[in-house]
Formats: structure tokens, C-alpha cells, sequence
């Protein structure tokens, strides 16, 4: 089967999307499933949709989805709530796990979210931890066996420098440390063997490569043979062993299901689910090859004809996740200035233009022709324009 389906996705006609690593597009399976899922379910069948249509189930239904993809065992992943909240909750089970232990590692290349959400929970808890943020490279030297979690996005958000995560686990387990994975720019992009490596934790996104739609739902993952003695911080009712029960006590549910906190979001959710579809027979391996094919040429064809740019992502393809950026003096202008001419990236501060690549629905042309816009941007200045320079709110 063909990585390359492009005729599943409504995408516009002329369109060049390289921006699947902050939003992916729509399905075309999708309109429809929602469609059903409002009328039939909520409309024709309301509060009963909870048992008929299998909403309670479909948390951990659609994590067994995404599992498949990130190499987690059935079973082991369930959605809901955010990346935010994913993060907290692994975090703070880690902290509980290694209590005699005062220090969290994360790297300065982490989202900023994770980085809030380390130290929103440390001053809540006040039990004096640390939040240890140094350099992507400094990472393993940081690993002693003073730290109780490391925490890192495996794949940086903004140059797509990618962690080595089996040598940065087993190095942080060494040590005696919990490991956490955040793969918001990972999963659906690059092979990922969570089984293998052994993680404790990992949490991620589902609204970037996977293509559930702005708002999807997060997943987190526990390692199975801990998933038993992990204690939710954030004790939710459909985290609860028996939630119909309506005990005034808190039982945490088996294995992951007690990351679960509140009301599944049913709509979101169904998106998701039938946006998964697209996956099916899809090999990750397969993908990643197409994908790193992808991304050196565009590399070759916009040093070629940009020379005003300076890549910013690793040269070495198995160091990089499925983007690549340049740095550019005038990179928001100029992104602004593509996009108006339907090659869709994005812009990170303070100078980094962003390019996803999906071998889903992206071609060899349409790397080509992304480059050859670009040149044209850049050469011709035509991002010096009032409207272009002109910042917007989301970048």
C-alpha cells in the first residue's frame, strides 16, 4: 500500500501544506463520522450514545490506535484532556515514584509548556525539587543519581533536532531516574519504540501529524508492568475503578485507565477516530524513509537557491525529526509572504521558518515547487511588504 494518499485529505486545490507539525488537515473521512456522531448518536440517541455508541470505551479505543504507532503494547495508552494535563500527570507519578530524589532534568529545547507545567507543580508541591533545564547536548551529563524524572520532547518544535530515546532511557535508568517522553512532534512522524526502550511515561499531542483537528486529545502511555502502582495527582472520577459507583472514595481504575480524569470529549474524539483511518497499513519505517527523502531535498533545493538562509536543523537526517527549518533576519515577513502565495509553513521566534513534511499528502513536486516560491520570496524581497511585517497573533 501507498504511503503517498494524498485523495484522503481535502486539502485546497493548488495548496502546498507544510505545516502538519502544528496542525494537520482534514480528513475527508471526518465531516461525515462527526456528522453522525451529532445527529444520530447525540441527536437520535443522547445520554443512552454513552452505551450504544461506545463513547465511555473510546478513550482507550483510540489510544490503542495511537499505540500502534509510537510502538505502545495494547492496552497501554489512553486519550483525553490535553498535552498540558499529560505532561502534570506524568510528571507528578514520577516525582511520587522517586521521592527521596529532589531534581527533574528537562533541555532548553523542550516546549515551554512542559517547562510551565515542571514548575507550576513543583511550587505546588513545595518539597523543594528542582527544575534542571540545560542544553539539548548536555542532557546525558545532567543524568546523576540525584534526578527522579528526566522529561524531554524527543523532537525539538522548533529545529527538529531529535533525541536518541533508547540511549537517553536506558542512560536515565542507569542512573535511577524516571523517564518521561513527550512526543507531540513524534508521533505519526518519526519510528518510535516506546515497548523497547522502556520509558516509564510518555505523553503526546494528536492534532499535529496524526490529523484529529485543533483541540484533539492528548494520550499518555505508562509502561505496563508499573501502570498498577502509578498514583494519579489529578484523581478524576473516570479514573476511578468502578465511576457508576459514585464512592466518596477514591480506588484508582487497572493499569492506564486511571489517567483518566473527566468527560471524554466525544466529538473531538470521533474526529480523531476517523481521522486515524488514513493510517491504516501504514509502517512507520516505510514513512520515515519518505519522509527524510523529503526533507534532504528541500534542504539541497533551498540552499541551493536561498543562500540568504542558514539551515537551522541537523544536517544528519537521523538526527532530525520529519521538519526542517532556516533561520532567516526576516523570517515572520517572509513566511507571511509564502502563505499568501499558498505555501503554508510557520514562523518560531526569534528567526526560524518552520516546514513540515508528511509523505501522507506531500510529493517530491510539491517540495520543488516550495522551494522555488521561496526563492522568489526571498530573491525579489517580496516579504517587504507593510502587510507581511505586520504580526499577528499566532505565528
Amino acid at each position: 500500500m501507498s504511503i503517498y494518499r494524498k485523495h484522503l485529505f481535502d486539502l485546497p486545490e493548488g495548496m502546498i501544506y507544510l505545516d502538519g507539525n502544528s496542525l494537520g488537515p482534514l480528513p475527508k473521512s471526518v465531516p461525515a463520522r462527526v456528522a453522525q456522531a451529532v445527529t444520530a448518536e447525540w441527536g437520535g440517541n443522547l445520554i443512552k450514545g454513552w452505551n450504544l455508541d461506545g463513547w465511555m470505551a473510546q478513550p482507550s479505543r483510540v489510544g490503542d490506535l495511537v499505540g500502534r504507532l509510537i510502538g505502545a503494547p495494547a492496552g497501554s495508552v489512553v486519550m483525553g484532556d490535553t498535552l498540558s494535563i499529560k505532561v502534570y500527570q506524568a510528571l507528578s507519578a514520577a516525582l511520587q515514584m522517586r521521592s527521596e530524589r529532589r531534581v527533574v532534568i528537562s533541555d532548553s529545547g523542550n516546549f515551554p509548556t512542559d517547562l510551565y507545567m515542571a514548575e507550576g507543580l513543583i511550587r505546588h508541591l513545595g518539597h523543594g525539587h528542582e527544575l534542571r533545564v540545560v542544553a539539548p547536548e548536555e542532557v546525558t551529563e545532567a543524568i546523576t543519581d540525584q534526578v527522579a524524572a528526566v522529561m524531554l520532547t524527543q523532537v525539538d518544535y522548533r529545529t527538529g533536532r531529535m533525541h536518541d530515546m533508547a540511549d537517553i532511557t536506558a542512560r536515565a535508568h542507569a542512573a535511577g531516574a524516571v523517564m518521561i517522553w513527550d512526543l507531540a512532534h513524534s508521533a505519526g512522524a518519526v519510528p518510535v519504540d516506546l515497548a523497547g526502550c522502556k520509558a516509564e511515561f510518555a505523553v503526546g499531542c494528536t492534532y499535529k501529524y496524526l490529523n484529529g483537528g485543533p483541540g484533539a486529545p492528548a494520550f499518555i502511555y505508562i509502561r505496563p508492568d508499573i501502570a498498577d502502582a502509578v498514583q494519579p495527582a489529578l484523581a478524576g472520577w473516570l479514573g476511578h475503578e468502578a465511576p457508576f459507583a459514585f464512592d466518596l472514595d477514591y480506588r484508582p481504575a487497572p493499569g492506564v485507565e486511571r489517567m483518566r480524569v473527566g468527560t471524554p470529549p466525544v466529538l473531538q474524539m470521533t474526529a480523531l477516530e476517523a481521522a486515524m483511518e488514513a493510517w491504516e497499513g501504514v509502517e512507520m519505517a516505510e514513512l520515515r524513509a519518505a519522509s527524510v527523502a523529503l526533507c534532504e531535498t528541500f534542504i539541497a533545493e533551498v540552499e541551493a537557491r536561498c543562500p540568504e538562509l542558514t539551515l537551522a536543523s541537523p544536517r544528519d537526517a537521523a538526527q532530525r525529526g520529519s521538519q526542517v527549518s532556516f533561520r532567516f533576519e526576516q523570517g515572520y515577513a517572509a513566511m507571511q509572504a509564502l502563505i499568501a502565495r499558498d505555501v503554508i509553513g510557520d514562523f518560531r521566534a526569534p528567526d526560524i521558518m518552520r516546514f513540515g513534511f508528511t509523505p501522507l499528502y506531500v510529493g517530491a513536486d510539491d517540495v520543488t515547487r516550495a522551494a522555488e516560491v521561496l526563492e522568489e520570496v526571498i530573491k525579489d524581497r517580496l516579504w517587504d511588504r507593510p502587510e507581511y511585517l505586520a504580526r499577528q497573533r499566532v505565528t
